[in-house]
């Protein structure tokens, strides 16, 4: 049996550190690493067509399970392709090591063939960057990378140049204990308290909920309960607090409906939990407002803030909830809980006013029937643009679905990427890729990618030949709509061209029977519906200063809202108040 190379040693601790697939694109510097893989069978080679694609597929991968998983490009232009899709990980807080493979190091700084510089490229990106220049450095470099990435939520990049990937290992390497999951984190005891008397004192008390409530539904429940608060979420908070939530108000934010909007303004008591939530226009600044975060960096970042809370939001609470005087006053929570209901009620007529004759379809009742079709544990995987809007209003959590996007880094093309990712995770569960033409056309080499893998993922392309978003934006600042067209192709013949069960759908009426039919299919599958490309979105609330850098639009030529289900969950909630 010959020494063991750099590259196996590298590839024997990605391993230790539980990493299961490497997705990436073979290239000469990165050849010693691809093949160390091949002949490790704890350990895969995913092949994508673009290195952005094996970034955005490991970060999906990292968010579903919380665990590292990793992605790999060759030198140069090989793993400069890596860094959209290792920004989009990184600002989500999804545990991801890069290996971006090197020129010869004896060629570096010379302006050899490809010749970048990585560990200065992905800085901005990653919590540690480091080169490595010699075999022995490599094993303490690579483990302090994984702890970074697991323990800080983040991205890690490691720079192996290839002639020393290629070289024999140490002989008695250090083998060290990693960390492969994060403890919680619980705040002192004199914050606890504090916390506990503001909560006494205040009559209305409102909850935001974001990404950092994942886990504590129950505890943020019981809470709720106890003190009688509507909960409102941000985008990234909806599947994680929205379902079997009786004090459910909605979202706000830019993609906002229901009374979120109001309970965050009239209460006297705000808590954020968990939300590194962006938009500050949505927030009060005359209310006394408490934030609990796991990442002592967030807080106070978006607002004013009378307590800094640092620790994770189940702990807090779970210490917070024994502490605090039960609250038998209803009437705010009853108050917003109408709000909502009757918020919902209003625009619920959006998406079911004529539907069967809309033609172009409404997006927003294809939406709506994808919600109703799809499997109660499918991961939905969302294109920033439109795509965001509808799944934001139209699919309904449960505790058991998963919706992954660009929500904060907010790329275009991350969907199909982010569905590959999630459907090598679990082939048996039902990944469906909300996207849009113009997302879709991006990355769209990687389709290839499903059938090369026999991947059953499900593109439900939205295809309203637009880059709706941008349109939107255009009309915001007054300006006409130009280079925002798409001169689309039949994408359903494209996929029967690949091999793949294809299906154009441009009348309503037979939007339901393809969607369950393509749903089913045990292999991959494209459904190209033609959408409306006048259907867009206003949120509940609209100030001049909300609308800087982001869509948003008066006009009343287009549609409003649309909730789809979320409007039974408000009539259910409203139901179940108390009769005086």
């Amino acid at each position: 049996m010959g020494k063991q190379t750099v590259a196996e040693q590298c590839v024997d601790i990605l391993v230790r550190a539980g990493v299961r697939r490497l997705y990436g694109v073979v290239g000469d510097s990165l050849n010693p690493v691809v093949d160390a893989v091949r002949r490790n069978a704890a350990i895969e080679w995913i092949q994508v067509r673009h290195e952005e694609t094996a970034a955005f597929a490991a970060g999906a991968e990292a968010q579903l399970t919380g665990t590292l998983a990793a992605c790999a490009g060759s030198c140069g232009p090989g793993n400069l392709h890596l860094i959209n899709g290792l920004y989009d990980a990184h600002r989500s807080m999804a545990p991801v090591l890069a290996l971006a493979s090197h020129i010869p190091s004896s060629e570096i700084g010379t302006g050899y063939f490809q010749e970048t510089h990585p560990d200065q490229l992905f800085r901005e990106c990653s919590h540690y960057c480091e080169l490595i220049s010699s075999p022995q450095q490599m094993p303490r470099v690579l483990q302090t990378a994984v702890q970074h990435a697991i323990g800080r939520g983040g991205v890690s990049v490691v720079t192996l140049p290839g002639d020393i990937a290629a070289r024999p290992a140490p002989e008695r390497a250090e083998e060290h204990a990693l960390v492969t999951s994060r403890p919680t984190v619980r705040p002192g005891d004199a914050e606890i308290d504090e916390l506990a008397r503001m909560v006494d004192a205040a009559d209305r008390i409102t909850l935001f909920c974001g990404s950092g409530t994942a886990g504590a539904h129950d505890e943020v429940m019981e809470f709720a309960e106890r003190v009688k608060a509507p909960v409102g979420h941000a985008l990234r908070g909806k599947e994680w607090i929205q379902y079997n939530n009786p004090f459910d108000v909605g979202m706000s934010g830019l993609l906002g409906y229901g009374a979120a909007y109001e309970a965050t303004h009239e209460c006297d008591l705000l808590m954020l939990l968990g939300t590194d939530f962006p938009y500050g226009a949505f927030l009060p600044d005359d209310v006394t407002t408490v934030q609990v975060d796991v990442r002592p960096e967030h807080l106070g970042r978006r607002s004013k803030l009378d307590l800094a809370v640092w620790g994770d939001v189940r702990e807090t609470l779970r210490c917070l909830t024994p502490k605090v005087r039960p609250k038998t006053d209803r009437r705010f929570l009853d108050r917003m809980l109408k709000k909502h209901a009757e918020a919902l009620e209003g625009v619920v007529r959006a998406y079911t006013r004529k539907v069967e004759k809309h033609v172009p379809i409404h997006p927003e009742y294809v939406a709506s029937i994808l919600d109703e079709e799809a499997a109660d544990d499918a991961v939905f995987t969302v294109d920033t643009g439109m795509c965001n809007v509808w799944a934001a209003r139209y699919l309904t959590p449960n505790g058991r679905r998963r919706v992954i996007g660009s929500f904060t880094h907010g790329s275009m093309a991350n969907a199909l990427p982010q569905a590959i990712g999630a459907q090598f995770l679990d082939s048996r569960r039902q990944v469906v890729s909300m996207s849009g033409d113009g997302g879709f056309t991006m990355l769209m080499g990687d389709f290839l990618t499903l059938v090369q893998y026999d991947l059953p993922v499900k593109v439900i392309l939205f295809n309203n030949s637009s880059l709706g978003m941008v349109e939107l934006e255009m009309l915001v600042s007054g300006l006409p709509a130009y280079g925002t067209t798409n001169h689309n192709p039949d994408f359903a013949a494209l996929a029967d061209a690949a091999g793949v069960y294809g299906v154009r759908v441009e009348k309503p009426k037979h939007l339901r029977s393809v969607l369950r039919d393509a749903l089913r299919r045990k292999g991959p599958a494209l459904v190209d519906i033609v959408t409306d490309p006048n259907a867009l979105s206003i949120p509940p609330k609209i100030k001049a200063e909300m609308v800087t850098g982001f869509a948003l639009s008066a006009s009343k030529m287009v549609l409003d809202g649309g909730v789809g289900r979320m409007v039974q969950m408000a009539r259910s909630n409203l139901r179940n108040l108390p009769r005086p």
